[in-house]
């Protein structure tokens, strides 16, 4: 059987870049990307031209920020997806590789994030399982200093991004991937729990985190556009929504401490 055609809408750089700037990326400005490829519909190129339309709109003064993330670098006591047996696991934390921001391959996070850490000149944190990689003249500036114990908090790219006037670009992603509502749970009242992974010298290491989760930030961000002024439009077949990270930390502070807060024990490990 043959397979069918793809159904499209054929997307190029250039398309890419003038919806971007139609929907009101500007030229010059810092901008973190959440994103799904797929969601695009046929891009000539794939990830590498949704980059190059990227960058294209926002011009060489402009900074693109991802988040790089790399879950797997865990304790696997808390695997899930899938679990791993019991008797694997103090074998599992003695051999697992620590993390290298040059060579450790971004997970869960898309192709795209995976596509920009790989790019020449991209700077990436340090944090051994929250990093964020960037490109343009305000990279080092957003990605360096990343604290090891503190994964998506004040001492993390997204409270640079938020003091530097960054916004936030969802390209086709849903507000479960909004990394910036996770610093609002910082500055709420919020549960520390251990969180062990690779030591960067080799061996094991455990340290005291505050818990996050996306739970309900489907709900949450609902009510941030509802309430909030963003900015909403297509670019390919892709939904896109754009606001500043400082408006969507500043909302969810206050919808996460009436709606969710933190006091509360989830029934799952954190994030």
């Amino acid at each position: 059987m043959s397979t069918p055609p793809p159904t499209g809408p054929l997307v190029t750089r250039d398309t890419l870049s003038t919806q971007l700037r139609l929907l009101g990326v500007e030229t010059g400005e810092i901008l973190l990307v959440h994103s799904s490829l797929s969601s695009l519909g046929w891009v000539n190129g794939g990830a590498v031209a949704v980059v190059q339309g990227l960058l294209d709109a926002l011009g060489p003064s402009g900074t693109l920020v991802v988040p790089t993330q790399t879950g797997g670098l865990s304790d696997p006591a808390v695997w899930g997806s899938p679990p791993v047996p019991e008797e694997w696991w103090d074998r599992i934390r003695a051999t697992m590789p620590g993390y290298d921001p040059l060579i450790t391959p971004s997970r869960g996070v898309g192709v795209i994030p995976e596509t920009v850490r790989t790019w020449p000149g991209a700077l990436r944190s340090a944090h051994p399982q929250t990093s964020f990689a960037a490109l343009g003249p305000r990279a080092a500036e957003i990605v360096d200093g990343h604290a090891p114990d503190c994964r998506l908090g004040e001492r993390s790219p997204l409270a640079r991004l938020e003091r530097l006037g960054a916004r936030v670009l969802l390209l086709g992603a849903g507000y479960d991937a909004c990394t910036s509502f996770h610093l609002a749970e910082y500055r709420i009242p919020s549960p520390l729990v251990p969180v062990g992974r690779p030591a960067p010298g080799g061996g094991w290491e455990t340290v005291t985190e505050v818990s996050i989760t996306s739970d309900r930030f489907d709900e949450l961000g609902h009510d941030f556009e509802r309430d909030r002024p963003v900015v909403r439009g297509k670019v390919g077949a892709a939904d896109a929504r754009l606001f500043p990270v400082a408006d969507a930390v500043a909302y969810a502070e206050r919808w996460l401490a009436v709606h969710r807060p933190r006091e509360e024990e989830f029934p799952y490990p954190p994030a």
